[in-house]
């Protein structure tokens, strides 16, 4: 995808004209500066929502060197001061825990110099990153208009927007901010439908403030957003320019980030790896999460958790009655090739299947579905389960934990109850010859299913050429498997579908 190409106005903000997808019409926000050289770093501002206890919230800022800042937050709790020293140029503190809610104040001082955040709410802080499914903006998803109207309801879901920046080493601040911490309803129209709504529904059953913090850029592979640790593990050396360079957007969008105290991250990306180093991804994608979580750890002093909650999207649809093994692929590689999350390669991570969710008229392109209420709704089952350990919630769609080979027939047992609506085609069984394995140039055949119980989904299997025998199974191995939340497994309740899965022979 194209990159941005912006004009400059000679005013306090600039008008972005983008052709990239994750590029808006924006205001830019100066870093806040106050006379003598005292500040807070780009992403601290009026309105923000800083992480609450049990972790400590890390704020930091650049002052006059050798300098003594006393840092003070005043709220609803006992006033609290800090001190802290210029060190090469910037401060930092680490608060004591503070539990949900506010509003507080926060003021930096030196001597005949302040620097001032107001309006500052305490309570869980989220990442959102990808490309442009999670960029696609609030205005453009369906029912866009009653989502806004409702936004002005969770004045305590505050949002904030990196802007579009490329580096070619690791930068210690966000250079530019695309939306400032903002209070709903400003700003949700152009900020990310799946972030926002993931944290709404998030408040919705926490009923404490959220932070959402939108870095992403569309047509961007993993690999721009991983640092060159994560990439060496993999093996991935430099092919490509632009914002699809190795680490560029780690650089510049993620590493400037690293001091922040966060909860977790959501993250919404694949479809540019479909066509870019495909077989690498079921490596570079959890050697990315992993990567995050220790270097926030670190960057924060220990207050991010070393394994914080990481939520993704399973890719989605794209080109109906494709052939291509590209988003399939990319959706197994998603999980580590072991079809569900959490598991024992990617630990505290949760998925939103979202294969069943095609939107063909997408004005944006059937790349980019307009549902995500969907997308979001699930996510947010995952971080319930996962990153607050809330019982009782189902968060995952069926899947199998035995398959056996009967007669003409294939008995798929599922790991709960199911829903099952008959498919003569999303099921699929390898054909090969004898001891042959299946692979990739083996012939894959429709097997439909013929009937199903509670748990077990029972499919015709004698579909082969006489001198060839099954010798593996898939599920839902298309780009496009089936129509909107129309796909034959679903959870017992119908609101999880089973993600694909293969088998191998």
């Amino acid at each position: 995808m194209a990159l941005s190409y912006r004009f400059v106005i000679p005013l306090s903000f600039l008008l972005a004209m983008a052709t990239s997808l994750c590029a808006v019409i924006i205001f830019v926000v100066s870093i806040y500066e106050i006379e003598g050289g005292l500040r807070f770093a780009s992403y601290y501002g009026d309105h923000m929502v800083l992480q609450k206890a049990p972790q400590g919230a890390v704020l930091w800022g650049y002052g006059p060197e050798g300098a003594h800042v006393t840092l003070t937050l005043s709220g609803p709790s006992q006033q609290k001061t800090t001190l802290a020293n210029v060190t090469n140029g910037i401060w930092r503190v680490t608060l004591d825990p503070v539990e949900p809610g506010g509003p507080y104040n926060v003021t930096a001082a030196v001597e005949n110099s302040t620097a001032a955040l107001t309006d500052v709410l305490f309570g869980d802080v989220w990442l959102c990153g990808g490309q442009s499914n999670m960029w696609l903006q609030t205005f453009k998803i369906f029912n866009a208009s009653d989502e806004l109207r409702l936004a002005k309801r969770y004045p305590d879901v505050r949002t904030f927007m990196a802007a579009l920046k490329q580096s070619e080493t690791e930068e210690t601040d966000l250079t530019q901010v695309e939306l400032p911490w903002s209070v709903p309803p400003a700003n949700v129209a152009d900020f990310s439908a799946v972030c926002w709504l993931f944290g709404r529904y998030l408040h919705e059953t926490l009923r404490y403030p959220i932070g959402l913090v939108e870095s992403c850029w569309g047509g961007t592979p993993v690999e721009a957003w991983s640092s060159p640790r994560a990439l060496r593990q993999c093996g991935l050396q430099q092919t490509t320019s632009g914002p699809k360079t190795n680490s560029i957007l780690w650089n510049a969008m993620i590493h400037p980030l690293l001091n922040m105290t966060i909860k977790g991250a959501v993250w919404y990306q694949g479809e540019a790896n479909a066509v870019y180093h495909q077989d690498k991804y079921s490596c570079s994608f959890p050697a990315m999460i992993d990567d995050w979580r220790l270097a926030f750890h670190n960057g924060s002093g220990g207050q991010t958790s070393l394994d914080f909650p990481f939520g993704f999207v399973q890719l989605s649809t794209y080109k109906k009655d494709s052939k291509s093994d590209g988003f399939p692929n990319i959706r197994w590689h998603q999980t580590a090739d072991q079809g569900f999350v959490p598991n024992p390669l990617m630990k505290k991570t949760f998925m939103a299947v979202a294969l069943d969710l095609p939107d063909e008229t997408s004005p944006y392109g059937p790349i980019h579905p307009r549902d995500k209420q969907d997308v979001a709704y699930r996510l947010t089952l995952g971080a319930r389960a996962v990153a607050y350990d809330e019982e009782g919630v189902s968060f995952q769609g069926p899947f199998p934990k035995q398959i056996t080979l009967v007669s003409k027939m294939v008995n798929i047992t599922y790991d709960q109850k199911v829903r099952v609506t008959p498919s003569r085609d999303v099921f699929e069984v390898c054909c090969t010859e004898g001891e042959t394995p299946c692979g990739p140039e083996s012939a894959w055949v429709a097997a439909p299913i013929v009937q199903w119980d509670a748990t077990i989904v029972q499919i015709f299997s004698d579909v082969c050429p006489p001198a060839e025998e099954v010798s593996a199974l898939r599920y839902a191995w298309r780009d496009w498997p089936c129509d909107f939340k129309a796909c034959p497994v679903y959870s017992a309740s119908g609101v999880l579908p089973a993600p694909p899965f293969i088998t191998k022979g």
